[in-house]
């Protein structure tokens, strides 16, 4: 690896953990000594990246860091052209659009060595769509709505087909081979619940938000999921924590 790519991935990891990361995960994730790591981020330093670190703690990118336009690597291609075959085959009317558009620009900007590369790719997408469901609610809406944290009014129909009201807080979106998964807090459960999108029979976005962040809620959600898998009582979560803002 040449040492401006070392460089940046140096940057890449870090700008990708939520963690300080130490010197030695950084040289065992980089195959090269510890050495070479604090080398490394002398230089990043002296170059006026905002790196912070401490001794026993780690290094830190301090937000709002972000680096020029860089060409993408072999191995980032492949892993954008397989990311995107996936989405076209098994996401929504918008997102699919998006994955082919992504990779006609991919093949429109990169130089003629590495779009040979993108041509030749023997990736595939492993499983068969077929059988995908349809989806009962506009998902593209559905996206744009949980940044924004807007509730989501919706008539859901269980297995035995028996229909309920429910006003959902969504957090997570799931793709899945046949079906796509709505995660969010229940009102009317009091709890987190998932919803399949082809047993939407009606669905509103509401103007109303709700209070607690995506950050808390999904964390709460992560640990319900943990409790859940412990044991099989344990997969309550309160109301009255999430009703905390932050």
């Amino acid at each position: 690896m040449r040492r401006a790519d070392r460089l940046f991935q140096i940057i890449q990891i870090l700008r990708g953990s939520r963690r300080p990361v130490t010197a030695r995960e950084l040289a065992d994730e980089l195959e090269r000594d510890p050495r070479t790591i604090y080398r490394d981020m002398a230089d990043l330093l002296a170059s006026g990246v905002p790196v912070r670190g401490e001794a026993g703690v780690g290094y830190v990118l301090e937000a709002g860091y972000d680096l020029p336009p860089l060409m993408l690597t072999p191995d980032e291609i492949e892993a954008a052209l397989l990311g995107a075959q996936w989405v076209i085959e098994r996401g929504d009317a918008a997102l699919a659009r998006g994955a082919r558009d992504l990779v006609a620009k991919l093949h429109a900007i990169l130089p003629a060595d590495l779009r040979s590369l993108a041509d030749g790719s023997g990736l595939l997408a492993a499983g068969d769509a077929r059988g995908m469901v349809s989806d009962a609610i506009d998902m593209q809406a559905l996206r744009r709505a949980i940044p924004e944290r807007r509730k989501l009014a919706i008539g859901y129909r269980d297995e035995q087909g028996r229909t309920s009201e429910r006003i959902v807080w969504p957090i997570h979106i799931g793709y899945f081979e046949k079906v796509r998964l709505i995660v969010g807090w229940c009102e009317l459960r009091g709890a987190f619940r998932n919803f399949r999108s082809d047993r939407i029979a009606s669905a509103t976005i509401l103007p109303e938000c709700f209070a607690p962040s995506l950050h808390k809620l999904r964390r709460a959600w992560r640990e319900q999921e943990d409790r859940a898998r412990a044991t099989p009582s344990g997969a309550h979560a309160s109301l009255v924590n999430l009703n905390a803002t932050g």
